[in-house]
């Protein structure tokens, strides 16, 4: 069984793949079960990617107003894809605001580039205030 960090994973792996191929999620069923994300983490992973896409244009301005130089669409998909993430779970959900954020950086260290948890941590930090 999947651990949630592991839905995490999936979840910006999906994210990352739709910006990349568009709203084509026919793969998604495939590539869970590939990573044995099954039933009650299968419902928590939909539950975040239909949230967060529900919630979209919410959480790009709420990112937009603290990217210092740079917007949504001007960053690295992954990076992008963490912060989405990281916002909903701020912003909509149940979870300790501290470890949605935490969850967000250790994201940004397995899939980011080397700047990309200080990056994540700093505007998701002042998405939380």
């Amino acid at each position: 069984m999947a651990t949630r960090h592991q839905v995490r994973q999936a979840v910006v792996s999906l994210l990352y793949a739709r910006d990349i191929n568009g709203e084509n999620d026919e793969f998604k069923d495939e590539f869970l079960e590939s990573k044995k994300i099954r039933n009650k983490q299968k419902i928590f992973t939909e539950e975040l990617i239909n949230g967060i896409l529900s919630n979209l244009n919410t959480l790009d301005d709420a990112l937009n107003e603290h990217l210092n130089e740079y917007k949504m669409n001007e960053i690295g998909e992954v990076e992008r894809a963490i912060l989405r993430l990281g916002a909903y779970e701020i912003k909509f959900s149940d979870i300790d605001k501290a470890v949605a954020i935490n969850e967000a950086i250790e994201l940004a260290k397995e899939m980011g580039s080397d700047t990309s948890p200080k990056f994540v941590n700093g505007v998701l930090d002042k998405v939380d205030k």
